[in-house]
């Protein structure tokens, strides 16, 4: 019977490793995504800020599975007294200083809204409803797997008072900006539709080509997403020579604009922009559109902007990868700073360090979000902090500012709000943090530190080789959390499934101090509950110091280091020894101040 019993097992086992490398490779080879086609023609009414759209989608269902519904984010509609996110800033403990009470004091002629008309799928009529922010849509026909369809719509919409990102008549005076401006249809993907209503956090959109023409007064200059097509007849600094323009009569001008392969479309509209062009060697032009009536200090500041931005893009390019468009805008208008495709809507009247700052932020989501585009609702620390992290080791280096840890003040914040005890975990919701600072926070800060800290774990080439992969293996693709811990894995050669899952599904701390020495022994405490490898230095009485790393038993290896590699460390042993040659004077843990401990004091002792 024990024979037959081990035979047995062994065929499970067999057969068991045969099912798992099949289904390894059928996955790899049957990833998929949506796709869309977007034409849109919108006119414009710059008097009451009202437009009407038509839209035309081409879709592709990729997925395994039969559609029987669709569904559409209509964003402006949250800017109405008694929606979401109306009611949401009203009773969140920390609300936004640019919302507040402002939606529930609405007019009617000041909300948002887009009414969508009459919507057809392949010619025919079908049922919709609004349903807040999101337009619910019963089709007459599932869209079968493989299969595309087209969707018609006509739709009204108003231009809310300038609250949160999108808007008019901003406080620096921008007539419209104009981002979620439209019908924009929902994510499907491997974890279904993904339809949250609209309450001011971030996006998420199915990859595609757009082309929108925008008819308007003609006195307003248009920047945004994509290549403009009719130059010749707009004019407003995108024909260079003004003998060649064949301007249209009458009261407005139609811009065409065609964008190739992202997820959104943002364009911002001005009668007083000036529109400049850098045209950068390796064939990008960068666009800057600002007001002319900013003072002369801002004016200057948006001049020097101008090749700062260049040394921008080369480095993203050079550390993350290669911009894949031939344009980028800056444009002010918006509340602040918002990356959109191929673009960016920042306030402009800031001192230089500050625009140069908000550029660098916005212009790296390029990378980590629109590129890289993962679900800034579910995971927006991959975004956020991605970003923070490259924008700050950018202004470090171009500014010439002589940060030994650029990063700092994303520790800061973090040891602030866990010594405060509003800290939340990373999986939470972009939606449904309890507060903006807990959101912020995560997001930011924490997101940030998930890659500084990781230089710590697998060392500083590591991450930026894993980096490079990551944008290689997942650019123009949704990936997940799991995508950049694989990517570093497959760099670093190491197993990073435990810093994956306490750094972001858990609120577990980090604490290792130096419990004692005892005579040439010295003994390691973890106190906090998210285990560490450990760079430990040692200081002897003769003056003489030495380096050790401590692997983590569970990364399976130790990063690239100089330092004495000892034996691993067991992460539910609360202690760790290891003996020394000569007699100590003190230890540190830590030295890069790259490990996340949240209690500083315990990480050195000086031995008396």
């Amino acid at each position: 019977m024990r024979k037959i019993y081990f035979l047995g097992l062994s065929l499970i086992m067999l057969t068991s490793c045969k099912v798992i490398k099949d289904t390894t490779y059928v996955a790899k080879e049957t990833y998929w995504q949506q796709h869309v086609d977007y034409t849109m023609d919108v006119d414009v009414d710059v008097n009451n800020y009202q437009y009407k759209g038509k839209q035309t989608l081409v879709y592709t269902n990729n997925s395994p599975d039969d559609l029987n519904k669709v569904f559409y984010h209509l964003y402006f509609n949250a800017f109405q007294p008694g929606s979401q996110m109306d009611v949401r800033s009203l009773n969140i403990k920390d609300p936004d200083r640019r919302v507040r009470d402002r939606i529930s004091k609405l007019q009617p002629n000041e909300i948002g809204y887009i009414k969508v008309g009459s919507l057809k799928q392949n010619g025919v009529e079908v049922s919709h409803e609004t349903v807040g922010t999101v337009l619910e849509v019963q089709l007459n026909k599932p869209i079968k797997s493989g299969e595309t369809v087209t969707l018609e719509m006509d739709f009204d919409a108003q231009v809310p008072v300038q609250i949160r990102r999108s808007g008019r008549n901003s406080s620096e005076g921008v007539a419209l900006s104009m981002s979620q401006w439209y019908p924009k249809l929902a994510e499907y993907d491997f974890q279904g539709w993904h339809t949250p209503p609209y309450i001011a956090r971030e996006f998420q959109g199915v990859w595609g080509d757009f082309d929108v023409t925008i008819h308007i007064d003609k006195n307003y200059t248009v920047g945004g997403t994509g290549y403009l097509q009719n130059p010749q007849e707009i004019g407003h600094g995108y024909q260079d020579d003004s003998k060649d323009l064949n301007l249209p009569k009458g009261d407005k001008l139609s811009w065409n604009f065609k964008a190739p392969n992202v997820h959104d479309f943002m364009w911002a509209a001005d009668p007083e922009y000036i529109h400049d062009v850098l045209k950068m060697e390796n064939g990008i032009d960068l666009h800057f559109l600002y007001k002319k009536t900013l003072e002369a200090e801002y004016l200057k500041n948006w001049k020097d902007l101008q090749p700062k931005t260049a040394e921008l893009m080369t480095y993203f390019s050079e550390q993350v990868g290669q911009y894949p468009y031939k344009q980028y805008s800056v444009i002010q208008g918006g509340d602040g700073g918002m990356e959109y495709a191929m673009s960016t809507l920042i306030t402009g009247k800031r001192k230089f360090g500050s625009l140069f700052g908000v550029t660098a932020h916005e212009m790296a989501h390029t990378w980590f979000q629109f590129l890289l585009a993962s679900n800034e609702s579910l995971h927006p620390w991959m975004d956020e902090g991605f970003t923070s992290y490259i924008s700050n080791k950018a202004e470090n280096l171009i500014l010439d500012e002589g940060k030994e840890n650029p990063h700092a003040g994303s520790y800061r914040g973090y040891r602030s709000i866990v010594t405060k005890g509003y800290e939340e975990s990373l999986s939470t919701h972009a939606d449904r943090y309890h507060t903006n600072w807990a959101y912020s926070t995560a997001s930011y800060s924490k997101g940030n530190i998930f890659l500084s800290q990781l230089e710590y774990v697998i060392g500083k080439e590591n991450v930026a080789n894993g980096l490079k992969k990551y944008f290689n293996d997942f650019s123009f693709k949704h990936p997940t959390p799991n995508d950049i811990k694989r990517s570093m894995e497959k760099t670093a050669g190491l197993d990073l499934s435990w810093y994956l899952n306490e750094w972001t599904q858990t609120t577990h701390t980090i604490d290792y101090g130096v419990k004692s020495v005892d005579n040439n022994t010295i003994t390691l405490e973890r106190v906090g509950q998210m285990p560490m490898p450990m760079d430990v230095d040692v200081t002897y009485v003769d003056g003489t110091s030495e380096s050790f790393n401590i692997p983590l038993e569970m990364m399976r290896g130790s990063k690239p280091t100089t330092a004495t590699i000892l034996k691993d460390w067991g992460w539910a042993m609360p202690t760790y020894s290891f003996t020394v040659s000569k007699t100590v004077k003190s230890v540190t843990i830590d030295k890069s101040g790259l490990m996340a401990d949240i209690n500083l004091e315990n990480n050195v002792l000086e031995v008396k």
